[in-house]
């Protein structure tokens, strides 16, 4: 799957990840919808780590639709709260 993390650029990660990337985001909506900064920047510090580190970059002048699409790692709980739909920001 295509990931973009917003501000950074794309990352090609293997949908075996998807289980994995779901319980990090998990986290994260938990934190959005509780309106619970202390808990929402390490929730959305981990999900964007686990990203890069399991993803690798597409060329910067490939165009590829995204599958994803992730906020900034500087996005406060409104910008992500915006973001989230029924099922998170990873659907699965």
């Amino acid at each position: 799957m295509i990931v973009r993390i917003l501000g950074e650029g794309q990352l090609q990660v293997d949908d075996s990840a998807t289980d994995e990337l779901n319980v990090l985001d998990a986290a994260l909506e938990k934190a959005v919808n509780a309106g619970d900064e202390r808990a929402f920047r390490p929730a959305l510090a981990a999900l964007l780590d686990r990203v890069r580190s399991l993803g690798s970059p597409l060329a910067e002048d490939a165009i590829e639709p995204s599958d994803l699409i992730l906020p900034y790692s500087d996005a406060d709980l409104e910008d992500v709260r915006e973001l989230i739909t029924g099922e998170g920001l990873i659907p699965g």
